[in-house]
């Protein structure tokens, strides 16, 4: 596989710290607020290469983590904890606001077929990790206490600003704020690993630390959590692109000082999705979220396919024009697979070159475009539906826009036809007294796994679970 790589910029051929073993992490949702369809994006994208990475052969652990605290209005370190502002926002408790948001994250994953990841890990559950953490890197000397906060000290890297082209002078203060200059800082870019209560003496959530009552810094979760669950090697380090200066630079800084070697090898970042107003955001107040298109009639997975038409290094431009195309173009799409015959066995020999043509689509840094192009392929060719409907079931454990399932449905249609004939046939039999037609039908039955109960109500079936 070749995928993308930021850190260097460069298309690299993917070889993972261990054979055949994928060690990935997904920077979570902040729950605060629902998803908009941009954070959705990148989810989406995601769970594609997850999901064909599997598709390939390799053993995937993926993990998440819900960041419940810690995440301030600006990534500069300053403003109020995103959960707090959540809080009041709807005169709720923090973490009412978090499980409620929680939830609504997952649902809406649900709907768009985004696989739940191996590990989902509360930022909440691991403060000892934490605290684990910036005490070995205060022992280290890249860390240091000022003004009951704790830093972590930029100047004792050699390369801070590992993506791009970056350099301090190009940098605000604040990434998305226009906000003060901490002053307890050494260096412009030093980032917090632990706040106190000498800085937020009004935030809800604290634990007792070394350094004072306080809570961690949003920078320092993903980095622990990731150690807890991926080990000292990280093979892919996923987000979006807004994620790669500060947050995803501060975890490599923090992350490589504490185990004192490499840690991540990859990192894939999905680009934003715009709409009239530019970048899609939750600061905007008005934003974009599944319900919202679930109210106007649109099915969640057409804003699957949408995204999947573009690919996740290009700016989206998202408005409701080019999502009536995308549904229009779902709805004929799932229309000629549903009309295919599944009747006979698939030809794996004749089904060989479209399944290397989905592989070199999504093999070549996740073309998740020409991987619908190959569909279409399928669907042309000149082999029998059988193979068409395999391989396009196939397809869709990477793509996961549930093609084969109005197909699935004609098949249990047409099952469930069979049986309710075969019963009124033993109804029938049995009313003649001809025993040994009821008892053939009787084991037919058996043999597609159907069992017959007589109630008050008349007869019942279902098949074997």
């Amino acid at each position: 596989m070749i995928l993308y790589n930021s850190l260097g910029q460069t298309k690299q051929e993917f070889i993972p710290h261990t054979e055949g073993k994928v060690n990935m992490y997904t920077c979570g949702p902040t729950v605060y607020h629902y998803a908009h369809i941009g954070n959705l994006r990148t989810y989406i994208m995601e769970d594609v290469l997850e999901k064909y990475l599997r598709f390939a052969g390799y053993d995937v652990k993926r993990v998440m983590n819900i960041t419940d605290v810690g995440h301030l209005s600006s990534d500069a370190d300053t403003g109020e904890d995103k959960m707090l502002k959540g809080a009041k926002r709807e005169h709720k408790t923090v973490m009412e606001i978090a499980k409620f948001y929680t939830d609504a994250f997952f649902s809406d994953c649900k709907k768009l077929n985004i696989k739940m990841p191996d590990v989902v890990e509360p930022a909440t559950n691991c403060i000892d990790e934490f605290i684990h953490m910036v005490s070995v890197l205060l022992e280290k000397g890249y860390a240091y206490i000022a003004g009951g906060n704790v830093y972590f000290d930029t100047s004792k890297l050699d390369n801070y600003y590992v993506f791009g082209n970056m350099n301090e002078d190009d940098l605000a203060v604040g990434v998305r704020d226009s906000v003060e200059e901490d002053s307890n800082k050494r260096n412009k870019a030093d980032f917090v690993l632990w706040f106190t209560k000498s800085k937020f003496d009004s935030q809800e959530l604290k634990w007792e630390s070394p350094w004072g009552v306080g809570y961690p810094g949003w920078h320092i979760e993903c980095s622990a959590i990731s150690c807890k669950h991926n080990g000292e090697y990280l093979d892919i380090h996923c987000g979006g692109i807004d994620n790669a200066f500060p947050h995803h630079t501060n975890e490599i800084a923090q992350s490589e000082a504490y185990l004192g070697h490499k840690w991540c090898k990859y990192w894939f970042h999905v680009l934003h999705l715009n709409d009239a107003r530019g970048k899609m955001s939750k600061s905007k107040g008005d934003f974009l979220t599944v319900s919202l298109l679930e109210s106007k009639g649109y099915n969640p997975l057409v804003y699957r396919l949408f995204c999947l038409q573009s690919h996740y290094r290009k700016p989206l431009t998202f408005s409701y024009d080019s999502l009536d195309n995308a549904a229009i173009a779902y709805d004929k799409l799932i229309k000629r697979i549903s009309a295919l015959n599944p009747e006979g066995e698939p030809d794996t020999e004749a089904a060989k070159p479209y399944l290397k043509e989905f592989n070199d689509a999504l093999g070549n840094d996740l073309n998740t475009s020409l991987g619908l192009t190959a569909v279409y392929s399928v669907l042309k060719a000149d082999i029998s539906d059988a193979t068409k409907l395999y391989l396009i079931g196939e397809f869709d454990k990477v793509l996961s826009l549930d093609l084969t399932k109005a197909q699935e449905s004609k098949t249990d249609s047409f099952a469930n036809e069979e049986v309710e004939a075969l019963i009124a046939q033993r109804t029938e039999a049995r009313k003649n007294k001809d025993w040994a037609t009821a008892d053939a039908i009787r084991d037919k039955l058996k043999e597609m796994k159907v069992v017959v109960e007589d109630t008050k109500d008349g007869i019942k079936w279902h098949f074997e679970n």
